[in-house]
Parts: C-alpha cells; sequence; structure tokens
C-alpha cells in the first residue's frame, strides 16, 4: 500500500492551527482555521487523522507549542504525509524551527498545503526557497509589530498614559459606557462597564494609604495580608491578597503618580496620585533594605518571640515560645535551649504594663524621635523629577545615535546614584516613629490595645530592649513565684 494512503485508499492527513494572541479566550481564531483546512481536505479528498492546535501561542516568541512539537513527533513516526495549515506564517516564524521542518519533510516525505499560499513542495530546492523566501516575510512582520507595539507603549508611558492591562488596584472607576468581551471559560458573550484608569477607587485608594502608613510605622506586610484577610479585601482579579501581592502593590510607583516603562521610571503620570510621593519613597526604601529582616517561620503570637533575650550567666541569644518539655502553660525558651522558662503570659503582661507606664509619664514626648532637619521635601522631589528628565534625555539620545554607550552608561549610572540618594532623604522625612500615636494619647493603655501585634512589637523594638535573667527561686515578697526584678529593661530612649 502506498505510504501516503490509508487503508481505503484516501492520503493521511492531519492539520495544525494557531493563533497568537486570543484576546477573547474563546479560541474563535483557530476555529475557523480549522474549518477551512478541512474544506480544504474535504476537496482534495484527504482523510484528517488529528487536528493540533496551540491557541494563544506565539510562534516567534519561543515560547513552547506543546502541539506543534507533539505533530513533528507524530509525522517522524509516520502517522501522515500531508500537512494542512492555512497560512505558512501559522506553522512558523522562525528559521530555526523552519529548517527543522524542512528537514523533516524531506525525511520522511511530507507534503505541506496552504489555504492561502497553495502547495509547498519541501522536496523541490524551489518549493524550499519559497518557504524560506515566506518564513523570513513572516519574521519581519512579526518584528515590525513587535516594535509597533513596544513604541505605542512607551510613548503611552512617557506621556503618563495608562498602557493598558491588568486593572491596578486602586483605579479604574466605571465611566458609564459598556462593551462587549467574551469569557473565557463559557464563550459567553457579557457586557461589561468601561473603566477610567486615571480615577481612583475610593475603597481601594483608602485600603493603600493603610497599608503606606502601617508599613512606615512599623508593621508588616503579613500583618497587611492578614487585615485584607479579615476585611474581606481581594485583588482586582477577584483573587485573596497575598504576600507577593501586598509587596508589589506597594511598591508600584503608580501609587505616587510616576510613570513607569519597562522598570524605569519616566515621569509623572496624567492621574492623581493616591499616596504622597515622600511616603512612597520611605515604602521602598524599608521594603528593599537588604538588612530588614522579618521573623522566620509562623506569625508570632506573642510579644517577645524573637525580641526579648535570654540572660542567663553570659548568654544574649534571643528567647522563644514553647510549651514543650512537660510545660502546662506557654513559656520563654532561649534558643540555645538551657535552663528552665519564664511563663510568656505573665512576662508579656509585666513588659506591656512597664512600656504604658512609661509612655504615660508627663516627659514621654522626649521619646519621640526629633523629625529630620532641614529636609525640603518639595525640593527633593523637584531635584528627583529633574533627574529622572535627564535620564529620559539620555536614553533619547542614546537612541538617536548621538551618544556613545560608555557615555550613556555612566550617565544613567550617575544619575541612578543621585536619584537613590534623593529617595532615602524623602524616607528619612516621611518614616513615621512607631511611637507616635501612644505618646500624648487620652489612654495610653488603651491605644496600646488598638494596636496589632505586629505594631506593639515594633513600639517595643524602638524603645527598650529586655532581657530574662536568671530567676529567683521560691516565693517572692509580693507572694507569688514570678520574679519581677529577672526581668530587666534597658531603655533605647530617654530615662527610665
Amino acid at each position: 500500500m502506498n505510504t501516503t494512503q490509508s487503508a481505503g485508499g484516501r492520503t493521511r492527513a492531519v492539520i495544525y492551527c494557531r493563533i497568537s494572541q486570543d484576546r477573547t479566550g474563546a479560541g474563535l481564531g483557530v476555529d475557523r482555521q480549522r474549518i477551512d483546512c478541512e474544506a480544504l481536505a474535504e476537496r482534495m479528498g484527504w482523510d484528517v487523522l488529528e487536528v493540533y492546535v496551540d491557541n494563544d501561542v506565539s510562534a516567534f516568541s519561543g515560547k513552547l507549542r506543546k502541539d506543534y512539537r507533539r505533530m513533528l513527533a507524530d509525522l517522524d513516526e509516520g502517522k501522515a504525509t500531508i500537512v494542512i495549515v492555512w497560512h505558512t506564517d501559522r506553522l512558523t516564524r522562525s528559521i530555526v524551527e523552519l529548517e527543522e521542518y524542512i528537514e523533516l519533510s524531506d525525511r520522511r516525505g511530507i507534503a505541506t498545503h496552504t489555504v492561502q499560499a497553495g502547495t509547498i513542495d519541501l522536496a523541490t530546492p524551489s518549493g524550499r526557497m519559497t518557504a524560506r523566501i515566506l518564513g523570513a516575510v513572516a519574521r519581519q512582520e512579526s518584528e515590525h509589530k513587535g516594535h509597533r507595539v513596544a513604541r505605542a507603549r512607551q510613548q503611552k508611558a512617557m506621556a503618563g498614559e495608562w498602557a493598558g492591562g491588568i486593572r491596578p488596584f486602586g483605579w479604574g472607576v466605571p465611566t458609564g459606557e459598556r462593551k462587549k468581551r467574551v469569557d473565557r471559560k463559557t464563550g459567553e458573550e457579557l457586557e461589561v462597564d468601561e473603566l477610567d484608569m486615571m480615577k481612583s477607587v475610593p475603597e481601594e485608594a483608602e485600603a493603600l494609604r493603610h497599608w503606606t502608613d502601617e508599613i512606615l510605622a512599623g508593621g508588616s506586610i503579613r500583618s497587611l495580608v492578614q487585615w485584607c484577610a479579615d476585611k474581606g479585601v481581594l485583588t482586582t482579579r477577584g483573587n485573596p491578597v497575598t504576600h507577593t501581592d501586598m509587596r508589589d502593590m506597594l511598591l508600584r510607583p503608580r501609587n505616587a503618580g510616576i510613570a513607569v516603562y519597562r522598570g524605569e521610571e519616566v515621569g509623572r503620570g496624567k492621574w492623581d496620585a493616591i499616596v504622597d510621593e515622600a511616603k512612597y519613597r520611605a515604602v521602598v526604601a524599608i521594603l528593599r533594605d537588604p538588612s530588614r529582616t522579618t521573623t522566620p517561620g509562623a506569625t508570632p503570637k506573642w510579644l517577645g518571640s524573637i525580641l526579648y533575650r535570654c540572660g542567663r550567666g553570659d548568654c544574649t541569644r534571643f528567647v522563644y515560645v514553647t510549651q514543650s518539655g512537660g510545660r502546662s502553660y506557654p513559656s520563654y525558651r532561649c534558643q540555645d535551649g538551657h535552663g528552665g522558662g519564664r511563663r510568656a503570659e505573665t512576662t508579656d503582661q509585666y513588659v506591656e504594663d512597664t512600656i504604658v507606664d512609661r509612655l504615660s509619664r508627663d516627659d514621654a514626648e522626649d521619646l519621640l524621635e526629633p523629625a529630620p532637619d532641614g529636609v525640603d521635601v518639595a525640593g527633593l522631589q523637584a531635584e528627583a523629577e529633574q533627574i529622572r528628565q535627564r535620564m529620559k534625555d539620555l536614553g533619547g539620545l542614546f537612541g538617536a545615535g548621538q551618544l556613545e554607550l560608555e557615555p550613556f552608561t555612566q550617565g544613567m549610572d550617575t544619575a541612578r546614584a543621585q536619584l537613590d540618594g534623593v529617595t532615602q532623604q524623602l524616607a528619612r522625612a516621611a518614616t513615621r516613629d512607631p511611637l507616635v500615636g501612644l505618646v500624648g494619647a487620652p489612654d495610653v493603655r488603651k491605644a496600646w490595645k488598638a494596636l496589632s501585634l505586629d505594631r506593639q512589637r515594633s513600639v517595643l523594638r524602638a524603645l527598650v530592649e529586655v532581657t530574662l535573667k536568671t530567676p529567683r527561686p521560691g516565693r517572692m515578697p509580693d507572694g507569688g513565684y514570678f520574679d519581677y526584678d529577672a526581668v530587666v529593661f534597658q531603655w533605647k530612649r530617654g530615662q527610665a
């Protein structure tokens, strides 16, 4: 039997369909290709054994096309001798892939037929030349399209306009107009609101400002993620906010009204800032500080976990809370595991009482860190804008061929270093002392209780170092067994 024919005497063929970008998710583009290819097979009297589909995958990007690779493997095993595609550019836009396909076609005697460009006979030099020309043209079209898209996005970014994508948390007010889209899962056509990305969503903007203030006051990303879970705040995709989501949203220049292109700040956006730039710069400095450390493992449940120090003998290690070793209650125990433990609840209550008492005194204002002297926030912001404009101008000169690589690189490195210095100064001006809100409060204990544990731990870190010395044995003078004198306070600010 002729290898190009099936058992019934008909030629064995396969169809390959691909579309680079399926904006609706409905697969309508590949369906149209399939219908046209099947019609060609019907006219030619070929048996279609299988249809291979790569939907929403570019042949130019280099991403793996699973069905294309599967088709090549099947063809190499002799499954069919005819490949039907809508156009040659649906098959490949890569010169390397084309040569692989030509080699396979020549080795296995495979003929390629297209709906739009006719038959491509890869068994002949002229056919291979035609395929290579069509492949080169397709690649040039892809490169040209990519350049146009990139240039349009750059132009939008430089103009401070929204370049599209997933709705950013904080922006997107309905305009009152409607548009249609197709549901990716069901294929159902839906009407959705048009959004104005220049205007902020009030409740989301308020959340962004709250998160920013919490970080500036010593809060952690973990505590903010828990805050979102407690409040029912979701991402714009409707998912729970993760640690990565929170960090990304806090580090987003858009919050401060700054436009970005390819990760570089390029100037002011045309939208109102939700967060003051000084506060945004401070948050960036805090979250990107290499020395910033977070408590590993589970979320701390006790005030002094990994903050109190062990004072048994010469030991200065941190202590943690455990209920191991047959204890009937949680106790602070040294990381080295030596000695006994101190009852965690009683210790934390004593530390809390001591801090509240200290912050309730008349001289509590002396504990506040002085505001940075001579920090001209407006002047620093203007200087930062000038530096970014200089970076933009350098990029324009380099792109136009008017500036060599070495001076361009040196100029950009200098500008980045200067911008980093300005950012650090703005961060100093905006960082909030964790004691603010407690000092001068009408009821310090009530204000302390209103803080999250994460914020309370920030106050502890800023104000005092607590060391748990070896307690005296037996009953204490107050009739109890807890040795308060073994809890030693070393104040970092003011007098004891």
